[in-house]
């Protein structure tokens, strides 16, 4: 057989064949008791030398001595080493190692020990086919490094990346203790719906879908506030939800389509309260995973001490481009700043629209260490409170880190009255095309009617969080299994 027309699959199939042709299907087991994992016995040696184990994995490497061999098992907790040798395991169960390949899942029983160089190992006296990997793994000296293929086959890249498993590892630990602290603090953990007759909670393009049996469009969600802000008005006085939302926009290395948000809802507090919370969970969390308040994020120094910085969004826009927020009046005016700044902007963007693309370009990048802009105008803040000292200002802020948004929080807007006037003139950019702006949610004017008591608000990216804490550039690094564009007929990767 010639290299160009070798089969790997083809040859793990025939091995398949020569187990099950001696009695041996390795997919038949529907259970192994393992009495203990790798990293136990790696941290408590002395505990564990001499016992007897029963311990599963993935096979990693073989290395074989003639009648004995070697194999790394490699479990949920990393690797360990097994012996085998004929004159333990038996001349027919070993013949049988002649079928294994990398990637086959073992269960072993033996006993655990140090070899001579030091290696803790596990003497198999034992073991047993529990399933049969038909594919082969990416070669181990350069392991999968095309991209595209790794976001397209994360499990493959879970197998041979050990890092991806630790930064997914940090996800989880990160979203456990943002849960431990908000109970601390006396927080109810909500669920809210996915599937809405109205997206709001901010400006975004939703996806769309129908329901058959009630005959309606649906949305899904693209923000979790509008549902929260109804039970603090039902009398829950401190709620959150961690929660994915859904934006029909574009993909980049800080956006995917489906992201994963923490929104709480704090009664009788405001957005001052909001930035005490946020440094109080930031320092907690930072403490937590990376051990200090200090580390690196891509070649930058970044300090969680609090307090944070504050830089006034007006002020800083001014001392940037010599123009004050309120002095553009026009859009047209709004349009010529930006060309003036070198800014590109969409030319169907109003006034707000333009303008807050300014400040994303000339404002945002110089905030590296953990910094809240803050005092934003009213116009691109509709949910949020009015200052009562500048009332063309808002009571909010948003948080950025290593020069991107992290977290976005209010004083909540619980006026209803004043909150229809805005939803009213939003629903004007609606008529003239804005398709991003949320049609009136008159049900949520109604909870607002009630009576909200004073609230403050904070929306937290976790997806963005986690990229901070594992070092990560790119979005799709922290989100198991993100939004790929179909592959070409014929291709094996996206160019």
């Amino acid at each position: 057989m010639s290299e160009d027309s070798f089969d790997p699959r083809a040859v793990r199939l025939s091995k398949l064949e020569a187990l099950r042709a001696r009695g041996v299907n390795p997919y038949e087991p529907t259970n192994f008791k393992a009495t203990v994992l790798s990293g136990e016995v790696h941290d408590h040696f002395a505990e564990w030398d001499g016992k007897l184990v029963r311990m599963a994995g993935r096979v990693m490497a073989i290395r074989t001595h003639g009648r004995a061999m070697f194999l790394d098992l490699v479990d949920q907790q990393g690797k360990i080493q097994c012996h085998l040798r004929e004159d333990v395991v038996g001349e027919a169960a070993f013949e049988l190692t002649e079928f294994m390949d990398l990637g086959d899942i073992l269960g072993v029983e033996g006993t655990v020990f140090k070899t001579r160089r030091g290696e803790i190992t596990v003497e198999v006296r034992h073991y047993q086919f529990l399933s049969k990997s038909l594919q082969d793994l990416p070669d181990k000296r350069h392991g999968l490094t095309n991209v595209d293929l790794r976001y397209r086959q994360r499990y493959v890249d879970l197998l041979v990346n050990p890092e991806v498993r630790e930064v997914f590892s940090i996800r989880t630990r990160t979203l456990t203790f943002i849960r431990r602290f908000l109970a601390e603090r006396d927080f109810v953990e909500m669920e809210t719906p996915v599937l809405l007759p109205i997206a709001g909670g901010t400006e975004a393009r939703p996806f769309v879908t129908h329901h058959n049996a009630l005959d309606m469009t649906l949305y899904l969600r693209i923000a979790l506030e509008l549902h929260l802000k109804r039970l603090i008005v039902g009398g829950f006085d401190r709620v959150y939800e961690i929660g994915r939302v859904f934006r029909n926009e574009g993909i980049s290395t800080r956006h995917n389509p489906e992201f994963t948000m923490l929104e709480l809802y704090q009664a009788y507090t405001d957005y001052q309260g909001m930035m005490e919370l946020v440094e109080s969970l930031l320092s907690y969390l930072v403490h937590q995973i990376k051990g200090s308040l200090q580390f690196e994020y891509q070649g930058q120094r970044l300090d969680f001490t609090p307090p944070f910085d504050r830089v006034d969004m007006v002020e800083r826009l001014f001392e940037k481009t010599g123009v004050r927020w309120e002095s553009i009046v026009s859009t047209q005016d709004a349009h010529r700043l930006a060309r003036d700044l070198g800014v590109a902007v969409d030319s169907r963007f109003d006034r707000t629209q333009v303008m807050d693309k300014i400040t994303g370009q000339v404002v945002e990048p110089d905030l590296v260490q953990p910094t809240f802009l803050w005092h934003h105008p009213v116009d691109i803040s509709p949910l949020a409170k009015r200052d009562p000292k500048a009332l063309n200002l808002a009571e909010r802020f948003e948080l950025f880190v290593a020069g991107h948004e992290l977290a976005n929080a209010f004083s909540e807007l619980n006026d209803p009255l004043d909150q229809r006037e805005r939803f009213l003139r939003q629903q004007e950019q609606r008529r003239q095309g804005n398709e991003e702006v949320p049609p009136l949610d008159e049900d949520f004017l109604n909870a607002l009617e009630h009576g909200m008591p004073p609230t403050g608000g904070l929306g937290v990216g976790i997806d963005r969080l986690v990229m901070l804490l594992t070092n990560s550039s790119s979005i799709r690094d922290v989100i198991l299994f993100p939004t790929m564009r179909p592959l070409t007929p014929g291709s094996t990767f996206e160019s």
